[in-house]
């Protein structure tokens, strides 16, 4: 239901979880795809938008013009539950930018959320790195393992899922939810989320090892494999993973995860281009001397 606000003298229209609202939906796609270059509606249309995705949007004339969105996230972080809070969809029309819409929807979020969760966090553009400190953000390092492996023939077989059918799309869900942890910071019941990815930006970097039972989501690029996550309903050796991944032209692997053990492995700090991790200046400790990153998968 949209309500109206005042924000700097003009009125705006305010709506808060609108995914079943087919015309502000289209609308936020709309400038989705102008910002962003994608949208969420095959995502909606698949049945993976649901009550944890929850965009909070500015009107003008019934059309979207800022957005942000919160992001519901449970996390084992060592072993523990956490209910994490991941803002993302951070955007404005062009038109509409320097009058204050980002900071009103920004505090909406952060004054109903705050008390409901262990963390709230985001991951900034480079562009805007000096505006979310204003809200109490602090900036934190990430952390990336990896490891130099010796080129070896395939002993085990990896088969492409293919995401355009629909029973390949719901073994993969199954998996999901029935997977175990394989990070130190683990995300668990949302597969929604994951299923953006898969049937997006990674739909053709999913793979089945029947032997291992196992569903696997990887790059290769050249003599370098990144393995972004892994899903599988019983504990297998990361290392048998990797091995039924690799072939004769890779000698290296980058996680897309901080391992659960990461002794065997390299760490660099990861520096990316428009992702520089935010949390909330009171929940800086949950990563000190940890060497963290967040799954990739699991950004918003």
């Amino acid at each position: 239901m949209v309500k109206y606000v005042k924000i700097n003298g003009k009125r705006y229209g305010y709506v808060v979880d609108f995914k079943d609202d087919n015309k502000i939906r289209n609308s936020f796609n709309k400038l989705t795809r102008k910002i962003y270059g994608f949208d969420f509606e095959k995502w909606y249309q698949n049945g993976y938008w649901n009550d944890r995705y929850i965009p909070y949007a500015l009107l003008d004339d019934e059309r979207v013009i800022a957005n942000a969105s919160v992001n519901i996230i449970d996390f084992l972080l060592m072993g523990k539950k956490k209910r994490y809070i991941q803002i993302g969809t951070v955007m404005t029309d062009e038109e509409y930018r320097n009058k204050g819409l980002n900071r009103f929807i920004i505090e909406k979020i952060l004054d109903e959320w705050k008390e409901q969760c262990d963390l709230i966090y985001l991951f900034a553009n480079d562009s805007v790195v000096d505006f979310y400190p204003k809200f109490g953000f602090v900036s934190i390092d990430e952390y990336q393992h990896s490891k130099k492996i010796l080129p070896q023939n395939k002993k085990t077989h990896a088969e492409k899922l293919n995401m355009s059918d629909k029973k390949d799309r719901d073994f993969l869900v199954d998996t999901i939810k029935n997977s175990m942890p394989v990070s130190k910071l683990n995300m668990v019941n949302n597969e929604s989320l994951i299923m953006f990815y898969c049937t997006s930006f990674m739909k053709d970097n999913i793979y089945y090892i029947e032997e291992l039972d196992t569903i696997v989501v990887a790059e290769f690029d050249g003599d370098t494999i990144y393995l972004n996550d892994v899903f599988s309903i019983r504990e297998i050796p990361l290392n048998n993973i990797i091995k039924a991944m690799i072939n004769k032209d890779i000698n290296k692997i980058v996680f897309g995860f901080t391992p659960k053990d990461t002794i065997i492995y390299d760490v660099d700090l990861l520096k990316e281009e428009d992702t520089t991790l935010f949390v909330m200046r009171d929940n800086i400790d949950i990563f000190r001397d940890r060497q963290l990153m967040f799954p990739l998968l699991s950004h918003a």
